[in-house]
């Protein structure tokens, strides 16, 4: 198969959507497939162009049998609501040229956000002739609006336009939790049109390590303590305040420390809030080296995932799957109907709390200080579910049996008269994983 990538995100960003379809475009190259990636100069999550590729309006290049098609954004390190719009804008229309660079695609994979880019694909697709797979990892514009970012209310009714059309325009429709299918169903959107496929981890390369010798423990005196630690992106739906405030009524147990890696400016206003608030047992520290990922999760007895109260069913976490496979358990101060609860709760990996209350999180913190071997048999419960159901290679073959079944469907659609298509798509519909 010919398989075109559309996706803001890409190597070398460390987090995000960016390691996932790094990881998924060349384990289909693997698998005999050729893909193209279409993407933007990397700049996450500093919101900076990275060094090599600033002036630049077009970097194409090659990366493990993936050809990397790279085009111009307009980015702001401190963007507000129309800088966004001017970025995802800068991305719709110079990312086409280099869509148009290279072979047709027998199926295009769409990554939204950016909802935007929905567009250009829409024309490719039409162009090429070629189905369109949507895969919604945060559903927009609804996240925006539930943490406070959108409140144009013209705007909102523009984007909620958008995502109706993305939906429509779509083959098929790829969500990474069923309550993200939830969501889009109670939106009108077929539920025969949607195929639930998580977010994977490689669970060869994160996996169990001793804390003993372990180089970020040595690197940052954490020898004999008990850590509880949060990595990743540092944003609106998280709410890291409650991490703080827990760790500042834990402070009379000297053995336990907070940390905290994320993007070196997010960590700034964080620094002031502890300074502030003399939180001396929370550390802070940049996002690490993904091939040092392993050992940091390792480092860790206690992971964190964390989310403000209105954040339900438009944000599943991409770390959950990580700290499930790192054999750590799982404290998560989530809302307690939300798909990121579902996702631990149904592990067995973890233990949810509610969400914005330091008391409730603190709680947990030390009942699991107390009971090691509650911790232990949690992150071994989550181990074995990472293996059984958020491994590479099963999202792989889920992958490739989707494409192979869309082009299928679009060529039956094509070589068959226009009356006999809905009976066509009826039957492929009730075929389908």
């Amino acid at each position: 198969m010919h398989i075109l990538i559309y996706s803001y995100n890409y190597y070398p960003e460390p987090i995000g959507i960016a390691p996932l379809m790094t990881e998924l475009a060349e384990g289909l190259v693997k698998q005999g497939h050729q893909v193209r990636v279409i993407t933007g100069m990397p700049n996450y999550p500093q919101r900076e162009i990275y060094p090599g590729y600033r002036g630049k309006w077009y970097v194409t290049e090659e990366k493990n049998g993936v050809t990397i098609q790279r085009s111009y954004l307009r980015i702001k390190s401190k963007p507000n609501v129309l800088d966004r719009l001017f970025l995802e804008l800068s991305f719709v229309f110079t990312s086409i040229p280099q869509a148009l660079n290279g072979w047709r695609p027998d199926v295009i994979l769409l990554t939204v956000p950016p909802l935007m880019v929905s567009l250009p694909a829409s024309f490719l697709s039409w162009l090429y002739n070629c189905p369109v797979v949507l895969n919604v990892q945060d559903i927009l514009p609804e996240a925006g609006v539930r943490v406070g970012l959108l409140k144009n209310k013209l705007m909102i009714r523009a984007l909620e336009a958008l995502e109706k059309f993305a939906y429509r325009r779509a083959h098929t429709i790829s969500v990474i939790a069923q309550g993200f299918l939830e969501n889009l169903v109670s939106k009108e959107v077929p539920i025969q049109k949607i195929v639930c496929i998580p977010n994977w981890v490689n669970v060869n390369f994160i996996r169990p390590l001793p804390k003993e010798k372990n180089y970020f423990r040595a690197e940052h005196q954490l020898e004999g303590k008990f850590v509880v630690m949060y990595s990743g992106n540092i944003a609106l739906t998280q709410g890291l305040e409650t991490v703080i405030e827990a760790a500042i009524s834990l402070r009379h147990i000297p053995e336990i420390v907070f940390a905290i890696a994320g993007e070196s400016k997010a960590l700034q206003w964080l620094q002031k809030y502890c300074l502030a608030s003399k939180a001396n047992n929370v550390l802070l520290v940049p996002l690490q080296p993904r091939e040092k990922l392993p050992e940091m999760l390792a480092a860790a007895d206690v992971g964190l995932v964390v989310q403000k109260s209105n954040v339900i069913s438009f944000n599943m976490p991409s770390k959950i799957p990580l700290l499930l496979a790192s054999g750590r358990p799982i404290l998560a101060s989530v809302p307690a109907t939300g798909t990121a609860a579902r996702s631990v709760l149904e592990s067995g990996g973890g233990i949810v709390v509610a969400p914005e209350s330091p008391e409730a999180l603190a709680k947990a913190v030390l009942n699991l200080y107390k009971n090691p071997d509650v911790a232990t048999q949690l992150g071994e419960k989550g181990r074995q579910f990472a293996i059984e159901r958020y491994s590479f290679e099963q999202a792989l073959r889920n992958y490739e049996i989707l494409f192979s079944r869309v082009i299928a469907s679009q060529e039956q659609n094509l070589s068959i008269l226009p009356e006999e298509r809905q009976m066509a798509d009826g039957r492929w519909q009730k075929e389908r994983f």
